[in-house]
């Protein structure tokens, strides 16, 4: 059985127990060390350190990590508020997911984290006009995780996507801070619409496992999609829905995407 959480950390807290909590487990699995020296211990900031962790992953034989570190880094060094969303997402995650017990485990292990990094810089990537080397980088987040979001994609902070797998999220979408998403998710469009086409996630919002959300629709702050649903039409805030089609089956407890409550109230 897992020991309890710490308490939860602060943003600057962050990255100092993750540097401690890799330190610890370097002395106790020392098949670990070099890893964890060289994705955490070796750096001195955040940022230094998830620039070397995503480079590594994406880099393939026609874009090496050097030259993708350089991107990741230049991309902090403009947009701090990357690096921001990136340390509320991983306290998020250790908030909302009870099989995380380290700060450094989504950083180090978790998919839903990494493909959600790697996004944030293709989609400053995208804002620049370098759409095609943003798309390059969709495709690579796609091969290695099984997670497709558009690099147009808007996204905010204190995100959580719970193990990722099948996650397709079209390009006009827009999650707003402090939603959940879990597996096989489609943020997508009906296929017969052009421009505006995907959905509007708001605030506090969870979409459970395998649920369908298509079109230019609103799914309310604090609004709950049941597992398996698909919803056509806008869900008011604070509202559950659940079949197919979604349909209002009872208000949800407050903040659903931290609760992570899958129950019909």
């Amino acid at each position: 059985m897992s020991a309890p959480k710490v308490v939860k950390l602060s943003q600057h807290q962050t990255w100092p127990r993750m540097r401690a909590e890799a330190s610890a487990g370097a002395a106790k699995e020392p098949a670990l060390a070099s890893f964890l020296h060289a994705n955490i211990l070796n750096h001195q900031t955040f940022e230094d350190a998830l620039s070397y962790r995503l480079a590594r992953k994406v880099a393939d034989a026609d874009m090496n990590a050097m030259l993708w570190r350089e991107i990741f880094l230049d991309a902090y060094r403009d947009e701090p508020r990357i690096v921001e969303a990136g340390i509320a997402d991983i306290l998020a995650v250790y908030e909302r997911d009870p099989a995380c017990f380290e700060y450094a485990q989504p950083f180090l292990y978790f998919k839903g984290y990494l493909s959600l990094q790697t996004q944030r810089v293709a989609n400053w990537l995208w804002r620049r006009d370098r759409r095609p080397l943003a798309l390059y980088l969709q495709s690579r987040m796609s091969e290695l995780f099984q997670v497709d979001i558009h690099p147009a994609t808007v996204i905010g902070k204190g995100v959580f996507i719970d193990h990722a797998t099948g996650v397709v999220i079209g390009e006009t979408a827009v999650i707003e801070d402090d939603v959940s998403i879990l597996q096989n998710v489609t943020l997508g469009g009906t296929g017969k619409e052009i421009g505006d086409r995907h959905p509007k996630i708001r605030r506090g919002a969870l979409i459970s496992v395998g649920a369908k959300v298509l079109g230019n629709i609103e799914i309310g702050e604090n609004a709950k999609v049941a597992a398996g649903s698909v919803v056509l039409q806008a869900v008011k805030p604070g509202c559950t829905v659940a079949g197919v089609p979604a349909k209002p089956v009872g208000d949800c407890a407050k903040s659903p995407a931290i609760s992570m409550d899958q129950g019909f109230d």
